[in-house]
């Protein structure tokens, strides 16, 4: 897949006003407890200070390995989980800390997409009420009669029919389902919708269709942004303006979606594209693989210095030494690595 869709994007980690979302020094640690007091021995490292902007209108897609951290942003990004430090804005605000009561109406604008759109529908639940609560919740219609009509606008926008809104889950297919879930996300008028890999549990023609419909309702609502979360690299590249690539929770090289693509300078980004399955028979057989030593390390325990130097092919004493920090390459390129 290969989609022109351009796109500037701020400096990474850079605040800047009018930004959809601002991730500064993002740092999310799960204690470990043992014993009986269930005391605190340790901490999970699931993300060790990680910054990131998303302007309006835009698409940052989020790639790695199982396990490095990308789902975990998303939902400290939706606050579902309180992070442990940093700084997160959204449009301005800070919600780092925010009460639940005063992230109700911050809400509105931010909806998520999960990866399994089945286990995240309430199967006692109709597909109308399902799109319709957060129009309850928010108090967005003024009438059963606008509440319907803008129910029935919603399954329009998402390619389905409004005579399904009596249906329930399990009589829908995988890919509607999906559908569902993004009419559902879309009915608080949202200004970022996290995309927590939502085409990974559908087959390939229906993961296109999904595609396009996001990148069809951005391209009526300017405003709408996207982190799109996925280890499907080619679906990242389709749909993304810029990619930032994860491991072990840090971001080790962003960049716009193209100029990563074509121009990758972090070793792990290299051997990532280098294990994604390409469409051309010839390509694929012809082409050389970046095999890495070694498993993942856990973030239980993770390495000091740059935490990919065990696996590194090109690691020098200074990568076990200190952890590299995010140097501008030109040309919008962010890389963390000490061998650039």
């Amino acid at each position: 897949m290969t989609d022109k869709r351009g796109g500037t994007g701020g400096l990474t980690g850079t605040v800047e006003k009018g930004n959809a979302v601002d991730v500064v020094d993002l740092r999310m640690y799960f204690p470990v407890r043992r014993g009986l007091l269930k005391r605190k021995v340790a901490d999970v490292k699931a993300l060790d200070g990680i910054s990131f902007s998303i302007k309006p209108g835009e698409t940052l897609g989020l790639v790695g390995e199982s396990g490095c951290g990308k789902t975990t942003v998303g939902r400290c990004i939706m606050r579902l989980y309180k992070p442990t430090g940093g700084i997160l804005l959204f449009e301005g605000t800070n919600i780092t800390d925010s009460r639940e009561n005063q992230l109700r109406a911050i809400r509105r604008k931010l909806a998520m997409v999960f990866q399994d759109p089945y286990s995240s529908l309430d199967p006692r639940v109709n597909s109308g009420n399902i799109v319709g609560e957060p129009l309850r919740i928010h108090n967005l219609t003024k009438s059963k009669k606008a509440y319907e009509e803008r129910v029935a606008e919603l399954f329009t926008m998402t390619g389905l029919s409004p005579d399904m809104t009596d249906r329930y889950p399990h009589e829908f297919s995988g890919g509607q389902r999906q559908r569902l879930s993004i009419a559902r996300a879309l009915a608080g008028d949202p200004t970022l919708i996290v995309c927590d890999e939502p085409i990974s549990a559908l087959d390939v023609s229906m993961q296109a269709q999904i595609l396009n419909l996001l990148i069809e309702l951005q391209g009526n609502n300017n405003k709408l942004s996207y982190l799109f979360i996925s280890h499907d690299l080619l679906a990242v590249q389709y749909i993304s303006h810029r990619v930032a690539v994860m491991y072990l929770g840090r971001i080790v090289e962003t960049a716009a979606s193209d100029e990563l693509y074509k121009h990758t300078l972090h070793p792990y980004s290299q051997a990532l594209l280098s294990a994604q399955p390409l469409p051309d028979p010839i390509a694929e057989e012809t082409r050389s693989r970046i095999i890495l030593e070694g498993d993942v390390p856990t973030p239980l325990n993770p390495p000091s210095g740059c935490s990919f130097h065990p696996r590194c092919p090109r690691a020098k004493k200074e990568c076990a030494d200190s952890t590299p920090a995010l140097i501008d390459a030109g040309n919008g390129h962010f890389v963390a690595c000490h061998n650039f």
